[in-house]
């Protein structure tokens, strides 16, 4: 499987439902990537109009996922694929459930949005949450690229990226467990900063997910639960050749 094409096959149908089938999953991953987007903008300059909007539009996401999830389900049943084509509808419908997670942490950091917004908004305006959200979506965005790109060299160094991610969600925690022992006026409000940046670290971990299921498209190999020096030795292609 080469870097863009999903490949040659006798029925010109099959390849035009490979293909439609990716374009699906980058529509829902572009609807999601705006959910996750708007609900940190919603929550930085205290939109709750925004984030109400975020939070109805969940279901648009979860429609998506079970279009989705039936037609792989028919190609299974009707083309019998194998080889390269089975590990992409497998990956596929993993893909869909990880996108599917992030639009429900979008949400909640919608409805944390929405909460927050009557309240007075602190001197820094959640600077801590915004550097937080750029990373991820950063992270998020890279990943679909990966995605659509069917670049596994790519999604490897985006999948050691999550640990940049988790340091910035240690340091936020650290950072409100010190807000709250200093003044119990900011506990309401650390205490929803917690569950956002909680929120945003999910996203990045289904982000990277998505990342290691474009490896398994690609080359077969399931890097699952790999230690961080065996990574590096992938990213370096000593592994995945």
């Amino acid at each position: 499987m080469d870097a863009t094409s999903l490949g040659p096959h006798i029925s010109r149908r099959f390849n035009e439902d490979l293909e439609k089938l990716r374009t699906h999953v980058l529509q829902m991953g572009g609807l999601v990537e705006k959910q996750m987007s708007d609900a940190v903008v919603a929550l930085v300059e205290g939109n709750g109009g925004l984030a109400d909007e975020v939070s109805r539009n969940d279901h648009r996401v979860n429609a998506m996922e079970v279009s989705i999830d039936e037609e792989c389900s028919r190609i299974l049943a009707t083309r019998s694929p194998a080889a390269s084509d089975l590990r992409l509808i497998v990956a596929i419908i993993k893909t869909i459930t990880d996108l599917e997670r992030i639009g429900d942490e979008a949400e909640k950091v919608g409805y944390i949005a929405a909460r927050l917004a009557v309240m007075e908004r602190p001197t820094d305006r959640y600077r801590e949450i915004k550097n937080l959200g750029r990373l991820v979506h950063q992270m998020l965005h890279a990943a679909l690229d990966s995605f659509a790109r069917l670049d596994a060299d790519a999604a490897l160094k985006i999948v050691q990226d999550d640990r940049v991610i988790d340091e910035e969600y240690e340091a936020i925690q650290r950072q409100c467990i010190t807000f709250m022992m200093e003044d119990p006026r900011t506990i309401t409000r650390s205490i929803e900063v917690l569950w956002v940046s909680r929120a945003l670290e999910r996203i990045g971990d289904h982000a990277k997910n998505i990342c290691e299921y474009v490896v398994y498209m690609v080359h077969g190999k399931d890097i699952r639960h790999t230690a961080h020096d065996a990574l590096t030795r992938q990213v370096m292609g000593e592994d995945l050749r």
